[in-house]
């Protein structure tokens, strides 16, 4: 697994070419490097209107859900990426939905991802490979 230094920024990306899976894939990667869990991809838009892709991840703490959605939003910042539209969840960093136009976050706390099993509910939709990528 991919890991950075903490606090390092990442370069700057020609943002003319960059698709919603790519920004989606940024997006895992940032949660990867705050140690989010188990972070997948998965692509919705086929099934559902409001979205093309679902980026899924988990952490152990409140504390780390709050800190891999902090990540997720300076690294796009960074890079020049998407703002989020929406953000819900703050108030108890249990799950955090960021809702990105084109793709929605969804980082949870361990007890909320196996209560909500995202992954089950959207199991006929193909998985985005990002570590490799």
């Amino acid at each position: 697994m991919r890991r950075s230094s903490p606090g390092r920024a990442k370069a700057p990306v020609d943002v003319s070419d960059v698709t919603l899976a790519d920004w989606a894939r940024h997006a895992a990667r940032a949660a990867d490097d705050k140690l989010g869990r188990d972070t997948i991809i998965i692509a919705v838009g086929e099934v559902i209107s409001v979205t093309d892709f679902f980026v899924i991840s988990s952490a152990q703490t409140s504390r780390q859900v709050r800190a891999i959605a902090e990540e997720i939003e300076e690294q796009l910042t960074i890079l020049d990426g998407p703002k989020p539209l929406r953000v819900e969840g703050r108030t108890d960093h249990r799950w955090v939905l960021m809702d990105f136009g084109g793709f929605v976050v969804h980082i949870l706390d361990d007890e909320y991802r196996a209560f909500y099993d995202l992954e089950r509910l959207w199991s006929d939709c193909p998985r985005i490979e990002w570590q490799g990528a």
